[in-house]
């Protein structure tokens, strides 16, 4: 499944992000865009549109683990019924930095406002200042989204403290101040430390213990994080499956974006 994704969100609105402040929250990039067309796209949507049957009674909960603005996790709430055939999904977000909870929140309640009109059903339930899946219960996850910090970097910046995250402080900050630590918020967005995969083995270890028995992740990644020995490193977990459900395409330097389904073999 390795050909080209047209650009879909060409044809499927992107959601707003005009209110988002991109000081300290990842703007949205080539990277989103591929997993808002690869969501979308005819194979996938088939593919989730038979795993989460619209008869089955309790909605899909899907997840985004460090949400940015939040238009990955907006546009698969407000164009649902184009993704899974059904209209009513819960979503969920986590961040370590709380300006992208507030502005995830805005982005996805307005989009699913938008475009579910007369009657919205998809929900956003809530996002959470957390670090990647620490506040989600054990098998509650059906489907679980990650752009993760991708670059291969020397060093992995810490996790924020709740006074980085605390708006009085930051008012209280000189400008030199408040421009580190704005410039270390946008650090926890791409810096991916060793091979850029620090932060991507955490959740991917995570994986097994937060999907329910019909769940599924999807994790992009870029050709220096090795997604060929990655893919491969999950099957060998035993009864997984790991295949690329989308590609940015043939392209020149080496941010080759792929995204990675991942599921349990036995309940397909």
């Amino acid at each position: 499944s390795n050909l080209p994704l047209l650009n879909i969100h060409t044809m499927l609105p992107t959601p707003d992000t005009s209110h988002v402040s991109f000081d300290t929250i990842y703007e949205p990039s080539e990277d989103s865009y591929l997993f808002l067309d690869t969501l979308s796209s005819a194979s996938e949507s088939k593919w989730l549109s038979e795993r989460f049957p619209k008869n089955q009674e309790a909605s899909p909960l899907v997840v985004e683990v460090g949400t940015g603005s939040g238009v990955v996790l907006a546009f698969t709430a407000a164009q649902s019924q184009q993704i899974f055939g059904r209209r009513d999904i819960l979503t969920l977000g986590t961040d370590v930095n709380r300006n992208a909870c507030i502005a995830t929140w805005k982005t996805a309640t307005t989009a699913i406002q938008t475009e579910q009109q007369p009657s919205p059903q998809s929900l956003h339930i809530s996002s959470l200042t957390a670090d990647l899946c620490a506040p989600l219960r054990p098998g509650s996850v059906d489907v679980l989204l990650f752009n993760p910090p991708y670059v291969p970097t020397e060093d992995l910046p810490r996790l924020p403290s709740a006074a980085e995250n605390d708006p009085a402080v930051s008012e209280a900050m000189s400008r030199s101040a408040k421009f580190d630590n704005d410039s270390y918020f946008l650090s926890l967005t791409y810096a991916g430390g060793a091979d850029g995969m620090e932060t991507t083995d955490r959740l991917l270890d995570a994986i097994p213990g937060v999907l329910s028995a019909r769940g599924v992740a999807y994790v992009l990644l870029c050709k220096q994080n090795r997604p060929d020995e990655v893919m491969g490193r999950i099957r060998g977990w035993g009864g997984w499956r790991a295949e690329t459900a989308g590609s940015s395409g043939m392209q020149a330097g080496w941010e080759k974006l792929v995204i990675v389904r991942i599921w349990r073999e036995d309940s397909s």
